[in-house]
């Protein structure tokens, strides 16, 4: 779909001219206000809509009304979610081409954008009848700079969207590895199971061991022209986890494709970079591999020893996206930024406690936090901090190692977030828990059931701040 920007769409041919009404008052277009408002009864509460045929009395074939609410509750997230809740509905009536001319700042073109190119997507990649897609939209009055800032980020949640959605016989390690090599201005380096090896990176490899892929570490980096911060961004790239010999049942086997949804989101992000150029520098590390079961497969009761040396005892080979991120942690603080963050669906646990509206985070820094809270609330998702109580650390000692790789059933999520802590060294660091977030069983808000891109638009505006 091609976004435009142009002004006095209202006069343009079209075939629909979408337009919008807060709560209580009324619309841009007189024929709306007569038929919509005052014959019916439109009232503009926030994602209605109403359609109108013109016939004829004015350029566009029909009018689309999305309300947009309450005048004073307006925000950029609002106006993401009605912009995508007016596509919606341009796709039910099979619209080819519209023009919008929204009653908001024109500073919203980021947020509009972003809410049009989440609402035409579809992974219709494997289906032969393909569902129905605009050709064109054309925003009116609306800032160029931030509709091209917004079809950035919406593009990127697609690439993410895209790479999660896929099954695991296409997204290999191997596969990830290669994306990675094709970024614009962006240096990749891959390093090969024996340079894994020789990194020490023992948890990690014993993870991948039960799979005929190869382990693939990935490392990415993009240099802005005046870097005033370096940061590294870590995506947990587990492309298709059976739990290992703890296996899981069939039905928890279904998705888990996507447990490499925090990779999809860092490769997402690093894509953008060439087009943001922001002043910064950033790393961005997968260690992909996949989790199965085999004769080659680490058991429970297996100690191994990551890459700052420390020991653990396998108690579960389903906590496994723990062990991957404990060497990518170690790797990253060796890299001199000021910054790491990881992202991962990395427990159960946290999807119990916040459902699917809200990521975990937690971290050693509560500005890093505090910030990244605003930045997702901004970006229109959701980050809840889950504390990190030194108590927490007591379910993960073990007799025989360092620590064990799982604790107490209980506060899953926050001894997850304490076990990754034993890797971090001399440095800000942040965990953002997105089990609940990255995968949807069903729509929600503007989202369609599949990969939701979780991570990639509160990533991206925190790596442009």
């Amino acid at each position: 779909m091609e976004i435009k920007v142009s002004q006095n769409v209202q006069e343009q041919q079209t075939e629909v001219l979408v337009i919008s009404q807060f709560e209580g008052e009324k619309t841009s277009q007189e024929l709306a206000n007569t038929y919509a408002v005052d014959k019916d009864g439109f009232d503009g509460k926030f994602g209605q809509t109403y359609l109108l045929h013109t016939y004829g009395k004015i350029p566009a074939d029909k009018i689309l009304i999305v309300g947009l609410g309450k005048k004073e509750e307006l925000d950029g997230n609002k106006v993401c979610e009605a912009v995508a809740k007016a596509v919606k509905k341009l796709q039910q009536i099979k619209a080819k081409k519209a023009c919008f001319d929204l009653d908001i700042n024109s500073d919203y073109g980021k947020s509009a954008a972003i809410g049009a190119l989440i609402a035409d997507y579809a992974f219709d990649k494997y289906k032969s009848e393909k569902p129905h897609h605009l050709d064109e939209i054309t925003f009116g009055a609306l800032s160029q700079e931030s509709v091209d800032e917004g079809i950035i980020f919406g593009e990127a949640m697609k690439f993410a969207r895209d790479l999660a959605n896929e099954p695991a016989q296409y997204a290999t390690p191997s596969k990830l590895a290669e994306i990675a090599r094709h970024l614009e201005d962006v240096t990749t380096e891959v390093y090969d199971k024996d340079a894994i090896e020789r990194m020490g990176m023992g948890a990690y490899l014993a993870v991948a061991q039960g799979s005929i892929q190869p382990p693939k570490f990935i490392h990415m980096k993009y240099t802005g022209k005046n870097p005033k911060k370096k940061i590294a961004i870590i995506g947990k790239g587990i492309c298709f986890d059976s739990g290992g010999l703890d296996i899981k049942p069939p039905a928890s086997m279904l998705t888990m494709k996507d447990d490499m949804s925090g990779a999809a989101c860092v490769l997402a992000v690093m894509h953008a970079l060439n087009k943001l150029k922001p002043d910064m520098e950033v790393h961005g590390i997968i260690a992909a591999c996949e989790n199965m079961p085999s004769g080659s497969s680490y058991k429970p009761g297996d100690i191994l020893t990551a890459k700052n040396g420390k020991t653990i005892e396998v108690d579960n080979t389903d906590a496994e996206g723990r062990l991957t991120l404990a060497d990518a942690l170690c790797f990253a603080c060796e890299l001199g930024v000021d910054e790491v963050i990881d992202i991962a669906t990395l427990t159960g646990a946290c999807m119990v406690a916040l459902g699917t509206h809200a990521a975990g985070i937690m971290g050693n820094n509560e500005d890093m936090i505090s910030r990244l809270i605003e930045t997702a609330k901004s970006s229109g998702e959701r980050f809840w901090e889950l504390p990190m109580f030194k108590e927490y650390k007591d379910s993960l000692k073990s007799d025989i190692a360092d620590m064990k790789n799982t604790g107490s059933r209980y506060g899953g999520a926050s001894t997850a977030g304490i076990f990754l802590q034993e890797f971090v060294k001399d440095v800000k660091w942040a965990h953002i828990d997105i089990a609940g977030t990255a995968y949807l069983e069903k729509p929600q808000k503007e989202l369609i059931a599949g990969a939701t891109g979780a991570g990639v638009r509160t990533l991206l505006n925190y790596i442009k701040l």
